[in-house]
């Protein structure tokens, strides 16, 4: 749940999300204050609060497993948000009750990069949740209460605190992100703002691409990368790729960044050893335009990639919009010789139909199905469901997430196929990438 250095080994966990639990979240932090240098000032710990409303109706109106399944899927939403956003710092996720959930990081980070944080995650979270059968989507309402803690302040009474923040905002109707001290910040950059900003960083080519090691689990050997995009904002600091496409989305120019970061990468992959694939996300907004595979073609075929050693990456998001049209068009995809992948397999709500009815050719297993499985019977158990039919469906499996030197070995005797973490490699620049590859 933290990069490499940051590693956090779960002694105790909430049993439905996955996430930490209370037990948890106060060992972590009292270790990440013995652990900070003396002299060195006090630890820097910021935490967020996040309640969600509509939890009750959510429950009474589809069912208590539908509710559970929408819990699971925000735990998902908070997990991944934090590992794009805080990958550099320790942090820690935890579900508290309910609806409730706390994301605390030992990070340097200035009041103004915290709060840009909060309105990015609750954005996240409160993007419509698919139904599991195919029902109305749901959506749920995050208000989060910020804090960064002062020498004496321990979990509890980092949550005395927020809940008091938590409560205000419930009075306080429309309010969704509020400080302990009682003060609504205004954001370090308006929306319209990092729209403006998104726009010029593009047409200046500031957006960075990283590249994310993929290695065989048989002999270790480097087989590729993913492409992922960063922006170091002058203002709000790094922004990550989830967030850098929620801007976009605003802006509705999805599609110019999408194609933006595709152009770069092949650009960049033409120069690796012939061997290697290059793995790139699509977004609906790519998916939902009628000669997306045609273009795509055409722009590999300019920079001079071949699309054999093309990947693309879909997850579940993409597929709500359209089904029929997804399909057609990835099985123009398919005919142009590129590999489709679904990505974050295992990760909140997931219809296996999916993998019934789209040429899919590699399943790649998010993180949380590794965190547990050498500690957990259940765990290991759903882990082996899922490469059972795998192999029966013929397809190759790539793990996410995997940061030590167990967790690698448990997937290479489960028959899993590839692997990235940051094990191995943290993302790189290409420069950085190019010279691993040629080792």
């Amino acid at each position: 749940m933290a990069s490499m250095p940051n590693v956090i080994k779960m002694e105790s966990q909430d049993t439905l999300t996955g996430l930490a639990d209370v037990g948890q979240l106060r060992r972590t932090t009292a270790q990440w204050r013995d652990a900070w240098p003396s002299g060195a000032g006090p630890c820097p710990i910021h935490a967020m609060l996040i309640t969600l409303g509509r939890m009750d109706t959510v429950n009474v109106a589809f069912g208590e497993s539908v509710g559970d399944g929408a819990l699971v899927e925000i735990a998902h939403r908070i997990r991944h948000f934090a590992n794009d956003e805080l990958e550099s710092d320790a942090w820690m996720a935890a579900r508290l009750t309910g609806g409730v959930f706390m994301l605390v990081a030992r990070t340097e980070s200035s009041r103004e990069r915290w709060q840009w944080l909060a309105e990015a995650l609750a954005d996240a979270l409160a993007t419509p949740i698919a139904h599991p059968d195919g029902g109305s989507s749901l959506r749920l309402w995050p208000r989060i209460a910020l804090m960064r803690t002062g020498e004496n302040d321990d979990v509890d009474s980092m949550l005395d605190r927020l809940s008091e923040v938590a409560a205000r905002m419930r009075q306080a109707h429309g309010r969704r992100i509020e400080w302990s001290s009682g003060t609504v910040e205004s954001a370090a950059r308006s929306n319209i703002q990092l729209e403006s900003d998104l726009l010029a960083a593009i047409d200046r080519d500031e957006i960075e691409i990283l590249f994310q090691p993929q290695y065989s689990l048989v002999d270790g050997h480097m087989v590729g990368a993913e492409a992922l995009a960063r922006w170091h904002h002058p203002i709000v600091g790094r922004i990550g790729a989830a967030a850098l496409f929620q801007i976009a989305e605003r802006a509705d120019h999805v599609a110019h960044l999408s194609r933006h970061i595709a152009e770069r990468a092949l650009e960049a992959a033409k120069l690796w050893p012939y061997s290697l694939r290059l793995s790139l996300n699509i977004t609906p907004v790519d998916l939902a335009a009628d000669n997306f595979a045609i273009d795509f073609a055409r722009m590999a075929e300019r920079v001079g990639f071949p699309l054999s050693r093309v990947t693309l990456e879909i997850t579940e998001q993409v597929l709500l919009d359209d089904l029929d049209r997804v399909s057609k068009t990835l099985q123009q995809l398919k005919v142009l010789d590129v590999r489709i992948a679904l990505d974050d397999f295992g990760a909140g709500f997931c219809n296996f139909r999916y993998l019934k009815v789209l040429p899919i050719d590699c399943i790649k297993l998010d993180r949380s199905m590794v965190e547990g499985v050498l500690e957990d019977e259940r765990d290991r158990a759903v882990f082996r469901a899922i490469m059972g039919m795998a192999k029966a469906l013929d397809l190759r499996v790539l793990v996410e997430g995997i940061e030590t030197e167990r967790q690698r070995d448990f997937c290479a005797a489960e028959d899993c196929e590839y692997y990235q973490g940051f094990l191995s490699a943290e993302p790189m620049p290409p420069h950085a990438f190019l010279n691993a590859s040629m080792r």
